[in-house]
């Protein structure tokens, strides 16, 4: 099976009231986790590549290992460039095989953010892949993203027609309350999504679908561990799984997981470690974190996303 895009995928979960996870790679055994877990929940995928993915990996050693996990599972699998933030690097991954870009124009002005989305969904759709932008802005860190706390805004639903309109864009990154990375809010800050901005638009935008970044809900298991083996997070706090089930039955159709694979491999590794200083085989550490990503996978297929089976 080939590399897919995202429009029938999205389509299916519209109507079935699910979500996809998007989930985001940067080496072999993460890709392996993601994968196995998906082909055992017979699940339909999202993989993405970030910009720092890309310069850390390289874009041909991944595409060629998310080609050798299509050739494994036979999945339904979509490759999508993740918060690009220029044309010229969406080119390059149109041009590289992806089936899928982002570009986030989310920090131009709204009539930039137009033009530049417009351009890259013209050369993107002369080529046959989609393209998701973004309106609005996340707060957090991660990757090449850092958006402040003041420089977050949540979307304007009288804004997400026009923009959809104008730019031909296929699905819309909206800012509801998500945030970027593994520190979303302030300590004593309950964590909280705006669901009536997402209903606004879904009335703006029937049948659209939309995006939640920002979606890991920072497992406390492998906070612990991380924390009980040399770590210092215990002030991560993430979204929680049922406020992204609930999104999932609504408009949203991709859910974007970065953090929790991070978490859960390094904390695995940190353990491992820990109860067996002595070693240093790579196969030995890097095994039981690939298990931890694929346990970490199934549990948001089947309990946040809903997409199990849907293949």
């Amino acid at each position: 099976m080939p590399l897919v895009t995202t429009k029938e995928m999205f389509q299916k979960a519209y109507e079935g009231g699910y979500a996809i996870g998007a989930f985001n790679v940067n080496n072999m055994e993460i890709i392996q986790g993601i994968t196995e877990a998906a082909k055992e929940l017979n699940a339909p995928l999202i993989l993405q590549v970030s910009s720092g993915a890309r310069k850390y990996a390289n874009h041909t050693y991944l595409t060629k290992l998310v080609e050798a996990a299509i050739i494994e599972t036979d999945l339904p699998i979509a490759l999508h460039l993740d918060h690009g933030d220029t044309f010229e690097l969406c080119k390059s991954c149109i041009d590289g095989g992806f089936t899928s870009v982002m570009i986030d124009g989310s920090h131009h002005s709204y009539e930039e953010n137009v033009a530049l989305t417009t351009k890259v969904v013209e050369y993107a759709h002369a080529r046959g892949v989609v393209v998701e932008a973004e309106l609005g802005r996340l707060a957090g860190i991660e990757d090449d993203v850092n958006v402040s706390a003041d420089d977050a805004s949540y979307t304007d639903p009288e804004q997400v027609y026009d923009f959809v309109t104008r730019t031909g864009c296929d699905s819309l990154a909206i800012a509801i309350g998500t945030s970027h990375g593994a520190f979303k809010f302030k300590p004593g800050q309950k964590p909280q999504l705006r669901f009536d901005i997402l209903e606004e638009i879904e009335k703006k935008l029937p049948g659209f679908p939309i995006v939640l970044h920002g979606a890991s809900s920072v497992i406390p298991e492998y906070v612990e561990m991380i924390n009980k083996f040399g770590g210092e997070m215990p002030d991560a706090i993430g979204i929680p799984e049922d406020m992204l089930r609930q999104a999932a039955k609504m408009a949203v159709c991709k859910i974007n997981i970065d953090s929790d694979l991070r978490l859960a491999m390094t904390g695995t590794i940190r353990k491992y470690f820990a109860e067996n200083p002595g070693h240093f085989d790579p196969r030995q550490y890097l095994s039981p974190a690939r298990s931890a990503i694929k346990g970490m996978v199934e549990h948001k297929i089947k309990n946040v996303l809903g997409c199990d089976g849907k293949i």
